[in-house]
């Protein structure tokens, strides 16, 4: 081949030293004003208190990496954004490796020696290629995000807010850094693409035709009748504005909404797997139990602020927003990270000057109380988040402030002073705990004086509510039936303490646990299992800090088993349209959403899913302590709103539930909305006994 033709081309295409000067020093500000504003932002996190997020780390780098990039989290909940913005990260990915791969051929190989040099020939000619390829999937991605944005008008898009004054929320300056940050990038995109088409017009190397997007461009230049010098002359100025735009956009990105493509790999890579299912307990030397201020704040969660980029897939997914309450997890994030940018530094340049200045303690005073105390808990919020915030742990920590100093609904300060005198939320003697069991035919096992395989958990809703206990009785019948040795603590159970400590009073917390894990190590037991989701998380994930590690499983989980494995024979075979509902508790915080589907099947009844399903289920209201508040949100409750959805299933027959507060909640909206001769709130465990049948006699030998 003739050295002429060889693939290649000049970096800096006829300029004098000058400008190639000029450039570089333009660079080194560019880069300057980065690593400045990145240094301010470092400095902000190391203001935070210690967390620790080091442990396990190969672990860790390779979760990040899968989560980042197969994109797993974006794709999840919303597919359309998820493959836009993979394009937009592949590609901006490739063409920065692109101008690495440059940057060493040209600045760091080619003074040494130019054999050393590898950017021409066939490695030019497949770089050129994949580069164009690269950056039309750039301009694809932006597109469509453009498109999403300004034309599907999507809720969690919209920032107004309605609880503040136009001056007191930089909505349009959250508005005008999205617009900056897209339309920016699709500038430096497209400009990319015209340095391209003037220089092969007015130059016309044959082998640029593996340059497929600037070859076309070209050749549209040539249909427009401008000249090679023209095209020559307009490819210098072009190439400037090219290059500004980019190093613009380099010194731009940690004062932005840019600054989430480094943040938000530090998030997912220092993430909590367990955030929201185990809470933290009160920090050693700890001044007061919960936050009160920034001081009180890790670093990572001060990084999880910065994280947050604005997505509103939390806004969308929180029930407490769609019941009407206060409370939106992302403007909560964006009200923080306000106050951490006016008080520790790193404030975008796109915001309002104007940002709230907050004295004295930030539960309660920037984040009211009535939007702490709208959080159900769910989880939705941290499972719905592509970025790895969490926003539970860090509203219990604000509930904690409440609790201290008294600013809580009256309706759930006296069941947290009944639980603390009776150790249950009904307020009733402890040898009441187990009255439910004398309308059984047998005696059920007290587990502190004999050996059992199954120690089950009851929980408070199960053991003490009346409306709730012929469903319990089913439970024992059920486990009798199969042949299971169980047994349970009798009036040694306490209130698991889920929700307790979730409502943010970690002292009665702490009693509470502590006193279950006394009891539990008198019994003799191989598990537990137990009915209620929300003492099935604590008993898991939160136990072990109190020394006391089990093997813990929900009733479901004991069922599937039966009926798979012959031990519980199915009788009848059910003939209805169902529809099953996730508990919060059952479905995010442990995981477990096949056992309930798989009996349903067993069973022979129809599943119908609701659109909100799994982990994405929608929470009825109860969690993190709300099924004791007495607030009204402004619009209609979360279990009403459930109900309206299960009522869009044809023929749907049964609102199946597998935790007592669903079957609770969900019974009083069928019944407020005047749905009772339509639809039935059946717990899972009476559809299995109608289909097993209710004799008392056990279906295997019994081994008890």
């Amino acid at each position: 081949m003739d050295h002429a033709l060889v693939p290649a081309r000049e970096v800096f295409r006829h300029f004098p030293a000058l400008l190639v000067v000029a450039f570089y020093l333009i660079s080194v500000v560019a880069v300057g004003v980065f690593a400045y504003g990145l240094w301010l932002r470092i400095r902000k996190y190391c203001a935070g208190r210690p967390a620790n997020r080091f442990d396990l780390m190969w672990r860790r780098i390779l979760g990040a990496a899968w989560t980042i990039g197969g994109q797993v989290t974006l794709r999840k909940r919303d597919s359309y954004a998820g493959w836009a913005h993979a394009l937009i990260f592949w590609a901006f990915a490739g063409l920065f490796i692109g101008t690495l791969i440059i940057m060493v051929d040209h600045d760091f190989l080619r003074p040494i020696t130019p054999a050393l040099q590898f950017w021409k020939g066939t490695f030019y000619l497949w770089n050129s290629l994949i580069l164009d390829l690269m950056g039309v999937g750039l301009l694809v991605g932006l597109g469509m995000m453009a498109t999403r944005r300004w034309r599907f008008g999507l809720a969690q898009l919209d920032y107004s807010r309605p609880d503040r004054n136009p001056g007191e929320y930089s909505r349009l300056g959250y508005v005008r850094d999205d617009q900056v940050f897209l339309w920016g990038l699709f500038v430096i995109g497209a400009t990319g693409f015209l340095i391209e088409g003037l220089r092969i017009c007015a130059d016309r190397p044959p082998f640029e035709v593996w340059s497929v997007v600037g070859w076309q461009l070209a050749n549209g230049i040539d249909a427009l009748g401008l000249s090679p010098a023209t095209a020559s002359r307009l490819h210098l100025y072009i190439w400037w504005l090219h290059a500004v735009l980019a190093l613009a956009f380099v010194a731009y990105i940690p004062y932005s909404k840019a600054i989430h493509m480094l943040v938000d790999m530090a998030n997912l890579l220092f993430r909590d797997e367990l955030a929201g299912k185990r809470l933290p307990g009160i920090a050693d030397g700890a001044a007061a139990m919960g936050y009160r201020g920034l001081a009180d704040f890790t670093w990572k969660e001060l990084m999880d602020l910065d994280a947050c980029t604005k997505c509103g897939r939390c806004h969308i997914a929180c029930p407490a927003r769609a019941g009407g309450w206060p409370l939106s997890p992302r403007d909560l994030i964006l009200d923080l990270r306000e106050h951490a940018e006016a008080t520790l530094g790193g404030r975008s340049w796109l915001h309002e000057t104007r940002v709230r200045q907050v004295h004295g303690a930030v539960a309660g005073g920037l984040i009211k109380g009535e939007t702490l105390w709208a959080c159900t808990t769910c989880l939705a919020c941290v499972e719905a988040c592509p970025v790895g915030i969490e926003h539970v742990p860090l509203i219990v920590q604000m509930r904690r402030t409440l609790i201290e100093e008294g600013i809580l609904d009256r309706n759930l300060q006296d069941v947290l002073e009944k639980l603390a005198h009776y150790g249950n939320s009904f307020g009733e003697p402890g040898h009441n705990r187990a009255k439910w069991t004398q309308g059984l035919p047998f005696k059920v096992t007290d587990a502190r004086t004999e050996p059992v395989d199954f120690l089950w958990f009851v929980g408070d809703y199960a053991s003490y509510d009346p409306s709730l206990q012929e469903i319990t009785r089913s439970v024992a019948r059920i486990f009798r039936k199969a042949g299971l040795r169980f047994g349970i603590l009798y009036e040694a159970e306490r209130n698991s303490g889920n929700d307790v400590r979730r409502v943010g009073e970690e002292g009665l917390y702490q009693l509470l646990a502590g006193h279950n894990v006394a009891a539990l190590a008198r019994a003799q037991f191989k598990e537990i299992v137990t009915t209620d989701p929300h003492s099935y998380n604590t008993i898991k994930f939160e136990y072990p800090a109190f020394g006391a590690t089990y093997s813990v499983r929900h009733y479901t989980e004991v069922i599937r088993e039966l009926l798979e494995t012959g031990r519980l024979p199915v009788r009848r075979r059910l003939d209805a349209v169902v529809t099953y509902h996730d508990p919060c508790y059952l479905s995010r915080y442990t995981e477990v959403t096949d056992a309930p589907r798989a009996i349903l099947q067993a069973l022979g009844l129809t599943l119908i899913e609701m659109g909100r399903n799994r982990s994405n289920s929608f929470c009825c209201g109860a969690g993190g302590g709300r099924i004791w508040m007495t607030d009204a949100g402004a619009a209609e409750r979360p279990s009403v709103q459930r109900i309206k959805e299960a009522l869009q299933i044809p023929r749907v027959t049964y609102f199946v539930v597998g935790c007592p507060k669903d079957v609770t909640m969900f019974r009083d909206a069928v019944k407020t909305t005047g749905n009772e001769g339509r639809l039935q709130v059946k717990d899972l465990i009476e559809l299995v006994e109608e289909a097993i049948g209710s004799d008392g006699d056990s279906c295997v030998a019994d081994v008890s």
